[in-house]
Parts: C-alpha cells; sequence; structure tokens
C-alpha cells in the first residue's frame, strides 16, 4: 500500500512540472521576451528562453519547426492580439514549447 501511495505521489508531482494547456495571446514583449497569454479566465505571462521550441501544425497534422524568428511574425503582428491561439507547454514560468496552427490560405 505504500509503494501504491507513493507512486501515486510522484505522478502527481511530475504531472505539475510541465503542463501543456490552449492560451490566447494578449501581450508580447520584445525585449523582454515575455507574453502574455489569457488560460481560461485568468491572465498568465511566461518567459520565453533560447531553450523554447516552437512548432506549427498544417490542417493534416503535420508537425514543422519554427525558428524564434519565424514565430515573432506571429507573436508580434497586432492582427494577433486576442486572436491567436496555440499551445503551450511550461515549467514554472518559462514556455518549454509552443505550437501553433498555421494560417488557412485563401
Amino acid at each position: 500500500m505504500r509503494k501504491v501511495l507513493l507512486s501515486l505521489a510522484c505522478l502527481c508531482f511530475m504531472t505539475g512540472l510541465a503542463v501543456a494547456t490552449e492560451v490566447t495571446l494578449l501581450r508580447f514583449d520584445k525585449d523582454k521576451k515575455e507574453v502574455t497569454v489569457k488560460e481560461g479566465e485568468k491572465e498568465a505571462t511566461y518567459k520565453i528562453t533560447e531553450k523554447t521550441k516552437f512548432t506549427t501544425t498544417d490542417k493534416d497534422g503535420k508537425a514543422t519547426e519554427m525558428t524564434y524568428e519565424s514565430a515573432l511574425k506571429g507573436l508580434t503582428s497586432e492582427k494577433s492580439v486576442g486572436r491567436l491561439k496555440f499551445d503551450i507547454t511550461t515549467k514554472e514560468d518559462v514556455i518549454t514549447e509552443a505550437k501553433m496552427r498555421s494560417r488557412k490560405k485563401n
């Protein structure tokens, strides 16, 4: 019984280390590399580091890695504020991975 409880406690602890969720972009500070997003009803601010991995998925679900400069185009666009939705994986207050959907082409 003790092993089961210990295993459950470790599982809960590891789940809390990295959390993935869909967010909406509210602000991006290019100088500080901070992203303010809306998670459900609350706002949160996360940092982007050189280890942050950016990917984009097309309509078929194929993932392609992006550069930081490519991700900046979407994050700094005035049209993106309040509209850009993407999935992030965080560890504490740092984004470790950001998955964005590719734009629909007309």
